[in-house]
């Protein structure tokens, strides 16, 4: 344990630096050093598209200077904390770049977080600039941080990105004020670069940390597993606030590949998108990848630029691998596993004889350590059941709280993650079920307790369990099970109302609601949530016969 520039306490010492760095997986450089290395060769080279505009690197990178030299100005120093709250637009790429340059925290906070979350973030992480937009799909992200202004006094810079009328400190203002950064920093690749928010069991979200060398990098290593030489073109629709967006972000920074974004994800568009830009691989969540195959079908396009199409975040059907393989010309589809903590633990199996593995497990283990216990903590042999521990190159430095990191990893350095799976033949996990109590919407991890703690202040319920339930698109999605006090009575619609009122993202809403007279338990009085899980897949399969 070290105290790192930023003020937290990270999982390093000089031996994991130099067993790491020793095994080629850190690079010890920030995208800053590497997009300054790709100018001096060629300023004029391609490394991403947004909103269908190619964008080269020596602009990014005087936009970056500039808007750091801003930060600068604004006494932010080495170890401070801004974030943005941004679409997949070409102001993240030049935030990125420019936090890079003066060793700043980037805090990523998905757009889909509303006062609540984004208020608990921007104060825990202790963020002193925020990047935001005017308005985005018609909520008004400038209304919201003006409100929350009181409740952050640590904030000294809210930056609004593409306002329609320019204002002190927006984004475009920032960049013509005046000179580019200078004196910048000596940037350990080994420092907090990288703080996301991820769902917690306890309600609260937990803060894991990521050095310049670790998590983002890890796409590196993959996309020169998916693609030979990691020379191609990534499509990517999923949030550049969340690991996987945030990675493909930077994909261009470590190799001589393209980032080609969309703002939002479309099946339809997204057709013409990796025709036009001859895209070879995309990553995203199950319904990206159904419902890709589905208008592919509908419009006979067998999309030949096409390699590969990492799968996971969600549950992948076998068939949907199948699929994939029938429809699209040259594409190999596959399930992979991770989490912001340990990203793509698993790269896919992308041979010509692994389809079957492809599609039945999640994916084959490369360069981290695996292993599975049991409730005991013993070590259990290959092809059983039980709880997930990981550590490698790629993994978390911890969480920012240091009671979360304490708890999280065992004598030896793994990571407790929460799944339960097993590692069968091929060296491959297939993933079993959750030990965590969080629901995967979607690649969405969401909290039952977040949501159990807010209904649990509706005056008519006396006391609440939220679990898991299937979705056709989704993989699963919310279900709330409540019980009343005396002579309540409370609508779907009431529910809906009382939640939205917490300021929390409209993902959390529970779509079904399910009034019992008491749940089940255990000897010792503990909802029994799996018996609620069968009976609410019982009722929806009760429903549709």
């Amino acid at each position: 344990m070290q105290k790192d520039i930023s003020g937290w306490t990270v999982r390093l010492d000089p031996q994991t630096i130099d067993r790491y760095a020793r095994s080629g997986e850190w690079v010890g450089k920030t995208i800053a050093d590497m997009a300054q290395d790709i100018v001096a060769e060629d300023p004029t080279r391609i490394t991403h598209v947004f909103d269908g505009q190619p964008c080269e690197i020596g602009g990014l990178l005087d936009d970056a200077f500039l808007l750091a030299g801003a930060l600068q100005r604004r006494g932010l120093v080495q170890g401070d904390a801004i974030s943005f709250q941004l679409p997949n637009w070409r102001e993240t790429a030049v935030v990125d770049l420019a936090a890079s340059l003066l060793g700043l925290v980037i805090v990523p906070v998905v757009p889909i977080y509303r006062n609540a979350e984004v208020a608990f973030m921007l104060a825990d992480a202790g963020v002193k600039a925020a990047f935001f937009p005017s308005v985005y799909r018609g909520f008004d992200y400038a209304e919201m941080m003006q409100r929350l202004a009181a409740e952050l006094p640590a904030l000294k810079v809210f930056c609004r990105v593409r306002g329609e009328q320019p204002v002190k400190d927006d984004y475009a203002s920032l960049l013509v004020e005046g000179g580019g950064a200078t004196d910048l920093p000596d940037v350990d690749a080994n420092s907090v670069k990288l703080v996301l928010y991820t769902s917690g069991t306890t309600g609260k979200p937990k803060a894991v940390l990521h050095s310049h060398n670790s998590g983002p990098i890890r796409i590196k290593r993959s996309f020169e597993h998916w693609v030979s030489g990691g020379d191609g073109i990534l499509l990517m629709a999923s949030p550049v606030t969340h690991i996987t967006g945030i990675s493909a972000l930077e994909l261009p920074f470590y190799l001589p590949a393209r980032t080609v974004f969309m703002d939002r994800w479309d099946a339809e568009e997204a057709l013409g998108v990796i025709d036009r830009e001859q895209v070879t691989v995309s990553l995203g969540a199950t319904p990206f990848l159904h419902e890709l195959l589905a208008q592919a079908e509908k419009h006979g396009r067998g999309l030949p630029s096409l390699r590969a199409f990492a799968c996971g975040g969600a549950e992948v059907p076998p068939a949907l691998i199948y699929k994939a393989g029938e429809v699209l010309e040259q594409c190999r589809a596959f399930r992979v596993f991770g989490s912001s903590e340990v990203p793509l633990v698993t790269l896919g199996f992308v041979g010509e004889d692994q389809l079957e593995l492809a599609a039945t497990t999640d994916g084959e283990i490369m360069d981290y350590d695996v292993k599975v216990i049991d409730e005991e903590g013993r070590t259990l042999t290959e092809g059983s059941e039980g709880e997930l521990m990981i550590r490698g190159p790629a993994m978390f430095l911890g969480y920012a709280d240091a009671q979360q990191t304490a708890v999280s990893f065992d004598a030896e350095g793994y990571f407790a993650t929460g799944d339960l799976g097993k590692v069968v033949q091929g060296n491959a996990i297939v993933i079993t079920g959750r030990k965590k109590d969080l629901i995967n919407r979607g690649g969405e991890k969401i909290s039952a307790k977040e949501v159990e703690d807010i209904l649990h202040q509706v005056p008519k319920i006396d006391e609440a369990a939220v679990v898991s339930m299937p979705h056709a698109r989704l993989g699963e999605t919310l279900c709330a099970y409540v019980i009343l006090r005396e002579g309540a009575q409370l609508t779907l619609n009431d529910m809906v109302q009382n939640v939205l009122s917490a300021g929390v993202a409209r993902q959390k809403i529970p779509e079904q609601l399910i009034v019992v007279d008491d749940f089940p338990r255990t000897a010792s009085g503990k909802i029994r949530k799996d018996q609620l899980r069968a009976d609410i897949r019982q009722r929806l399969e009760n429903s549709a016969a």
